[in-house]
């Protein structure tokens, strides 16, 4: 019975999002107030009943009712509850009902905190909303449903994919699409403004926390899929460059670009068209994104799956909403006419050059993406692009967008002056230079690759940190720092923890060791400044597993520092193994171990990584998400809107 009211709640809110769609845009036009009026109660309506529907889905996953098709695909009575929840949307079908779900609340949380908008313009945000709704309502009521019974109740069922029972992939998936499908929100500005003909600085305001919330929940999203394929594939890479880690990449450059753009729109009403050129571009990838996770087109280890039919479905939505979007683009961008003029050397000039860096990245990184499948379209050759095409291409982008960005976030806005900046960034240049400098003097027989990221991690570190103790003045008086906006804050957090994670990435690219060898119980072995023992291999029974079970000393110095626990699973239902790897985690260093299949001479194959400052990877995600969130924070974004609004009504303005 939950299970048909969850379907039913779905086809209501189906229902609803179609009125949502289509009355408030009619009453913006034609400037009906209570046509308008329509689009809040109508957005709170909706998520109340996907809410439900969604909550009937996981319900039935909870008690396993394998009378649901979906249940009886994706889970399991043994399994820990834990992964009985993230078996709702590890899998497509379920994964598309919290993608509408997300669109739900991201449009109910534009009608509840909106109140500071134009009325007109707050239905047609919201109408915008409801119709990338009703497109995927119809894509999993008509293609995917969730809902399906079965007629033949079996006894149990056939479980998850083992990949996905681990806590960071249970996370991985509603953070990522919160990031994905946030970005709705922000294209539905875009689209409203389009229509309206109008965008200024309140504009610039009221969509750039709706995409800083997107970006720090892609940042987190990313960054817990990046960890996971790190512990647990046990290849002991952080990115592999997969078409479904792109799919997600793409977007976050792009909303990334957004974000720093919007800025510019807020502070000097310029860059307009651009603007809502990215907010358009950044959805669009991330329906590029969904595309290629569940058309087939491009083989990949995360795609959910294989039907065409569905892939014609979200090309078709993709095609729609991203041509109609730039069609209206194209009729009115002549009315986005940019107000505020600026230097070649000013703020503004560097964020169109961060903007460009980004976008075009993005780009690369999407033709690297696609371009076994237009191979294979247009001239029948199967290729793979691989690391080192996207590491040759995307590098040089990352590296420009380093050396810049502190001297860009130091410039004055309209008209800057270069001098001043890099006079007051000489400091952390020289220590940069000195800490680059002295990694190419210790390593020996090593690429640039090492110095060159400690030499733009610490300028980037150190230039986040000017930046602040600038904003001081000649007084030195510290304690004006706790007086900071906190957006201020946040752009100086963000700014060093991307400094972080380059840092990371570059070190453990540098100077990673690894060895594969048969391992022998009790006979030490070297790699690097490191000795192992393997001491043995139990069996050990998990919940709905069996796993060989190693355990290995790691010793420097002749001293025993740790012992880890590298395991080899297999899950009986699925018939499938999965490699846990151990990894003793430090600051500058992780010990990664993985166990392999036993020998016929009773040894072990093992493969041992040496990775150095691995974790400052996601210590910088970390960072940069927490920046995000302090410059959310500000309360600049709670109350200048609304200021602005009563003061144009007390000087006799209309609201609108």
């Amino acid at each position: 019975m939950i299970t048909e009211l969850g379907h039913f709640t779905l086809i209501l809110a189906f229902m609803v999002a179609i009125v949502q769609a289509v009355v408030p845009l009619i009453g913006a036009h034609k400037r009906l107030p209570g046509w308008m009026a329509v689009a809040e109660p109508a957005a709170t309506t909706q998520f109340v009943l996907v809410a439900a529907s969604f909550a009937a889905l996981t319900y039935a996953f909870v008690v396993s009712d394998f009378s649901v098709q979906l249940v009886y695909l994706n889970s399991h009575s043994s399994k820990p509850m834990l992964y009985k929840i993230s078996g709702v949307w590890g899998n497509h079908e379920g994964s598309m009902l919290l993608w509408v779900f997300i669109l739900a609340l991201f449009g109910a949380m534009a009608a509840w905190f909106g109140d500071n908008l134009p009325p007109t313009l707050r239905a047609r945000v919201l109408s915008v909303q409801a119709a990338v709704g009703v497109a995927f309502y119809a894509f999993i009521l008509f293609t995917s449903n969730p809902f399906l019974r079965l007629d033949v109740v079996p006894m149990n069922g056939q479980d998850l994919n083992p990949l996905l029972q681990d806590p960071g992939l249970a996370f991985h998936p509603p953070f990522l699409y919160l990031g994905y499908v946030g970005l709705s929100i922000c294209f539905s500005f875009a689209v409203a403004a389009l229509i309206e003909g109008r965008v200024d600085a309140a504009w610039g305001r009221w969509v750039r926390p709706w995409t800083l919330i997107s970006w720090v929940f892609l940042t987190i999203g990313i960054a817990l899929g990046s960890w996971w394929a790190y512990y647990e594939l046990g290849w002991g890479g952080f990115w592999f460059w997969d078409p479904v880690e792109n799919a997600s990449f793409m977007p976050w450059l792009f909303a990334a670009a957004l974000l720093h753009s919007a800025i510019v729109v807020e502070k000097r009403e310029a860059l307009k068209s651009w603007t809502i050129l990215l907010a358009i571009m950044a959805f669009s990838f991330s329906l590029i994104g969904t595309f290629i996770v569940r058309s087939g087109v491009l083989t990949s280890v995360h795609a959910f799956a294989t039907d065409p039919e569905r892939g014609v479905f979200i090309l078709a939505i993709l095609v729609f909403f991203t041509g109609g979007a730039l069609t209206l683009f194209a009729g009115r961008a002549n009315a986005m006419q940019a107000k505020g003029v600026f230097g070649v050397v000013s703020r503004e000039s560097a964020l169109v050059a961060n903007n460009i860096l980004l976008a075009v990245a993005s780009l690369v990184v999407f033709v690297g993406t696609m371009w076994p499948l237009v191979a294979e379209m247009a001239f029948d050759r199967k290729l793979s692009v691989g690391a080192p095409f996207f590491n040759m291409a995307f590098t040089p982008f990352m590296v420009i967008l380093g050396l810049i960005l502190p001297i860009g976030a130091m410039l004055s806005w309209k008209r800057g002056r270069a001098d001043r900046v890099i006079k007051q960034l000489v400091p952390a240049f020289m220590l940069a230079l000195a800490l680059g400098g002295l990694v190419w003097a210790m390593q020996t027989g090593k690429s640039m690759l090492g110095p060159v990221g400690v030499f733009l991690g610490a300028w980037l570190v150190s230039g986040a940190t000017i930046d602040l103790l600038s904003k001081i003045g000649k007084t030195r008086d510290y304690s004006r720092l706790l007086r900071l906006p906190r957006a201020d804050w946040g752009k100086a957090v963000a700014h060093g923890g991307l400094g972080i994670t380059m840092l990371g990435i570059a070190g453990l690219m540098a100077w990673e060791e690894e060895r594969v060898l048969v391992a022998q119980i009790d006979e030490p072995f070297t790699v690097g400044q490191f000795e192992f023992i393997l001491r043995g291999v139990d069996t050990v029974q998990g919940p709905n597993y069996m796993s060989d079970m190693a355990e290995v000393s790691v010793l420097k110095g002749g001293q025993e520092i740790v012992r880890v626990y590298p395991e080899k699973r297999s899950y009986p239902v699925q018939q499938m193994p999965t490699t846990e790897a151990a990894i003793d985690y430090r600051f500058l260093r992780d010990v990664y171990v993985v166990i392999g299949d036993a020998q016929a001479d009773g040894g072990y194959v093992m493969r041992i990584y040496i990775k150095p400052l691995a974790n400052w990877i996601w210590a910088g995600c970390i960072l940069m998400s927490l920046g995000g969130l302090l410059s959310l924070s500000d309360r600049r974004y709670r109350v200048a809107a609304g200021a602005r609004k009563k003061a144009a009504v007390i000087k006799g303005v209309p609201a609108e």
